[in-house]
């Protein structure tokens, strides 16, 4: 997961200005923000936006004390959030996508549209289904039945891991949100990672209508 959220920050495209505002959308404990920041120096601030007041408390107070400067945080729903149109120049997201059914991913598509300044750019990875790899069935079992286990047996209260497995077979490639971004008139390229396991999202809102 790791290697996935550097990838996801490797491929994030240049951004149009020199001090890009960047925004981490439905950002979780911010795992990605190190590795941004480290890779994209040059910016200054991330804005993260998640709904869950936890997860920023997390965030902020365990894992990212020390950047407390550089990162504003927003408790609200990016489905239907009040940041102004045009807010941002990069916006980046890390495992989010998937616990969004198909009409609310219209919604983060439209959200990403509007809140990109024209030019901006994005790169957002999620957990795929891949299908058509030889060893789908022995990664579907590892999530289906081995994941759940190891959260009921150590990690009690959690649920990421249990869901995982039906979060990926309903995101599937993340083909139905790619068209979702195309339709708002972003440009998006999907990527592959580790035979289909992940999927990454790039791309950018054109600097004209046209």
């Amino acid at each position: 997961v790791a290697r996935w959220r550097r990838q996801c920050v490797d491929a994030l495209p240049a951004a149009p200005v020199s001090d890009p505002v960047a925004a981490d959308l439905m950002a979780g404990t911010g795992e990605i923000w190190p590795i941004l920041l480290a890779r994209h120096p040059e910016i200054q601030a991330i804005t993260a936006i998640d709904i869950s007041h936890q997860m920023h408390l997390h965030a902020l107070d365990r894992l990212h004390r020390d950047r407390s400067d550089q990162i504003e945080h927003i408790e609200a729903d990016f489905l239907s959030n009040e940041l102004p149109s045009g807010f941002a120049d990069c916006a980046i997201s890390s495992f989010g996508l998937k616990t969004l059914n198909k009409d609310q991913q219209a919604s983060f598509a439209r959200e990403l549209a509007r809140i990109l300044k024209p030019g901006g750019v994005f790169s957002l990875i999620e957990a795929s289904d891949p299908r058509g790899w030889w060893l789908r069935p022995l990664y579907r079992f590892y999530l289906d039945r081995v994941l759940p286990l190891i959260e009921r047996l150590f990690l009690e209260g959690a649920q990421d891991f249990s869901m995982l497995g039906i979060y990926t077979r309903k995101v599937q490639d993340c083909s139905h949100i790619a068209a979702c971004m195309k339709d708002q008139g972003l440009e998006v390229d999907q990527s592959r990672y580790f035979f289909g396991c992940a999927t990454g999202l790039v791309g950018r809102k054109r600097s004209d209508p046209g």
